[in-house]
């Protein structure tokens, strides 16, 4: 299969993810710190069970296991910004901001491997910003103008820690298994999602959980065991496979799957995840989104 098939594939289930990830946040999780909680003792079990059953190959560079492991630090940390901002925004405008990590990519290949930057690739990077910011801009009612919400901040900054993770990963990749660097990555984000959201506040919420018998604990099992599972390793498939910019920025069409998703699910069943279905709401989605994805060619052409 091909490294541009399977990093679609990616975006796609990637997509589901996070339409999980909200209907937790949404209709179940009291505190925000719930869901990572959650999502980092199945990491790390994951982690763990790849990383016992596999060895690192005799002829692999034990620096390779230690960037993915950082790797998998560095993802965890920019997971957390992006479920912190996900607790209270909506899905189908908090996701598509993070995916403008490509152009972050972009200055880092400019700053430290000393790639150029074409004019083309500069007008994706400005049509991929436009397009963030249109995505993160609200119209208060009773209100004539439009504000740039405060989470955007920490939407980019999710972003940049994820093409920095990305990048890395790359690294290690060409160096590893795909499966073993999988495990060892899901070992490294499962650490940190436990480290700062291992509080009483979020133990008695899963507790709630068990005793109730909630569907909460079903849906993250089959979301976290499974499906991002299943999307992580595509990606990383593609990785190891094709260029990182490439397979990034087609990753990045997870904006357009969730859009898709998020919109379909609201308009079926309405207020199912807090989204908006205002028609010049829904608009504003699908066009900023497409704006994002355009520059993302844009920067890889």
């Amino acid at each position: 299969m091909h490294w541009a098939t399977i990093a679609l594939l990616s975006a796609g289930v990637s997509g589901l993810v996070s339409i999980f990830d909200k209907t937790v946040i949404y209709r179940y999780a009291g505190t925000p710190l719930t869901l990572p909680l959650l999502a980092g003792f199945a990491a790390t079990s994951m982690g763990l069970v790849i990383t016992v059953t596999l060895r690192v190959p005799d002829d692999a560079a034990w620096e390779a296991v230690g960037w993915t492991l950082f790797s998998g630090l560095l993802f965890g940390l920019g997971g957390l910004l992006l479920m912190r901002v996900l607790y209270s925004q909506e899905v189908s405008r908090t996701i598509p901001v993070t995916q403008i990590s490509p152009i972050f990519a972009a200055f880092i290949a400019l700053a430290f491997l000393g790639e150029t930057i074409s004019t083309l690739q500069w007008g994706g990077i400005l049509a991929t910003v436009v397009g963030a910011m249109l995505l993160s801009l609200r119209i208060e009612r009773g209100y004539s103008t439009i504000f740039l919400h405060r989470s955007f901040y920490l939407l980019v900054l999710s972003a940049l820690i994820q093409a920095i993770s990305t990048v890395i990963i790359k690294v290690a990749v060409d160096d590893l298994p795909v499966l073993l660097t999988h495990g060892l990555r899901m070992l490294g984000i499962g650490l940190v999602l436990l480290a700062f959201n291992f509080r009483p506040r979020p133990l008695r919420d899963i507790q709630g959980f068990v005793l109730k018998r909630s569907p909460a604990l079903l849906v993250v099992a089959f979301n976290e065991l499974v499906i991002a599972n299943g999307g992580f390793l595509l990606f990383l498939w593609a990785l190891s496979e094709g260029p990182v910019s490439l397979v990034l920025a087609l990753h990045s069409t997870r904006a357009l799957f969730l859009v898709l998703y998020s919109t379909v699910l609201s308009l079926v069943w309405r207020g199912f995840l807090g989204e908006d279905t205002v028609p010049a709401v829904i608009a504003l989605k699908i066009g900023a989104t497409a704006l994002i994805v355009v520059g993302i060619v844009g920067i890889v052409l």
